[in-house]
């Protein structure tokens, strides 16, 4: 067998292996749920080999959605890292075989200060299962490597596994896109969840209903934004007009209309709350290059965005 055969093979079975898992969620994965939101601590997540490598990127998953969490070495934990526990902390606990003997103090040292112990494994049979408040089965699976030996199938269904638990959590504690933000300030991640008011120009070109085309132009050209907003007497937005809006009106008598008679009305508009990516999503959507931001409670603008605003914060 080739090489790109037995390739796309791995992937297929790992496929499969998702779809069972999706299908046979362990019945009490709720109650393992429950036990980290009313803990008043940490989830703490290891295991050895493999399956810390997967502690980690779960502990981080977490961390990332909300869940306080760290991942604990079991090796490192021998020579006084179990310090770093504390008696309100959730233990996650992962050994595909439930027999890694490294994790053995570290159960021990649970079961002492009774801490709580979850566990994931594909036996209940496993010393791990035995010794935990709450023991997670893995479905049936096999490993796709032809020796049967190395960690594929079970540490990908394993991540799955901590990935939904994750998201679970979010959804358990209405995990906000704001507080999404708070804690990724920084890279591509930070930049997208941007919000309006971050960004915004505040010097806008704006002029009254009634106002001559000629006067708005003027004023549009020092607006420098592409696009200018028509105003009530009460000051709320009306309408907007664009560049491409001048070029479908443009002809002789252009300068002798006034803004009503060019003008787009009702207007896209955002509020200032707004996140970058919705706004960006709305343009693209919409196919506009300028939103200008209004007040929640009058309809007034107070600012605008163009689509180059975002595209550099985005770099």
């Amino acid at each position: 067998m080739d090489a790109i055969t037995e390739a796309k093979r791995t992937i297929s079975e790992e496929a499969q292996a998702l779809t069972l898992l999706s299908e046979n969620l362990p019945d009490n994965f709720e109650d393992a749920l429950e036990a980290i939101v009313m803990s008043n601590g940490r989830l703490v997540v290891s295991g050895i080999g493999k399956s810390g490598h997967i502690g980690r990127k779960i502990s981080a998953t977490m961390s990332s959605l909300g869940q306080k969490s760290f991942f604990l070495h079991p090796s490192e934990a021998h020579h006084g890292d179990l310090g770093m526990l504390d008696k309100n902390d959730v233990l996650l606990l992962i050994s595909f075989s439930g027999e890694a003997i490294e994790l053995l103090p570290v159960i021990d040292f649970a079961k002492r200060y009774g801490i709580k112990v979850i566990s994931i494994s594909k036996s209940g049979n496993s010393t791990l299962s035995e010794n935990s408040d709450i023991a997670l089965h893995l479905p049936p699976i096999k490993e796709a490597c032809p020796l049967g030996m190395a960690p594929t199938v079970s540490s990908t269904v394993t991540l799955a596994l901590g990935d939904a638990m994750a998201v679970a959590l979010l959804t358990k504690r209405g995990f906000t896109m704001e507080q999404f933000k708070s804690i990724h300030p920084g890279g591509i991640l930070g930049r997208k969840l941007s919000f309006v008011n971050d960004v915004m120009r505040r010097d806008i070109p704006l002029v009254k209903i009634g106002t001559t085309m000629r006067d708005a132009i003027i004023a549009m050209t020092y607006g420098r934004i592409g696009c200018i907003g028509i105003t009530e007497r009460d000051d709320s937005l009306v309408g907007v007009i664009t560049d491409g809006d001048l070029r479908r009106h443009m002809s002789g008598a252009l300068f002798l209309k006034t803004v009503d008679e060019v003008m787009t009305k009702n207007p896209v508009t955002t509020h200032e709350n707004a996140l970058i990516s919705e706004v960006l999503n709305s343009m693209e959507s919409k196919k506009i290059t300028c939103i200008f931001v209004v007040d929640k409670d009058g309809n007034k603008p107070i600012g605008a965005i163009h689509l180059h605003d975002i595209v550099s914060i985005r770099k």
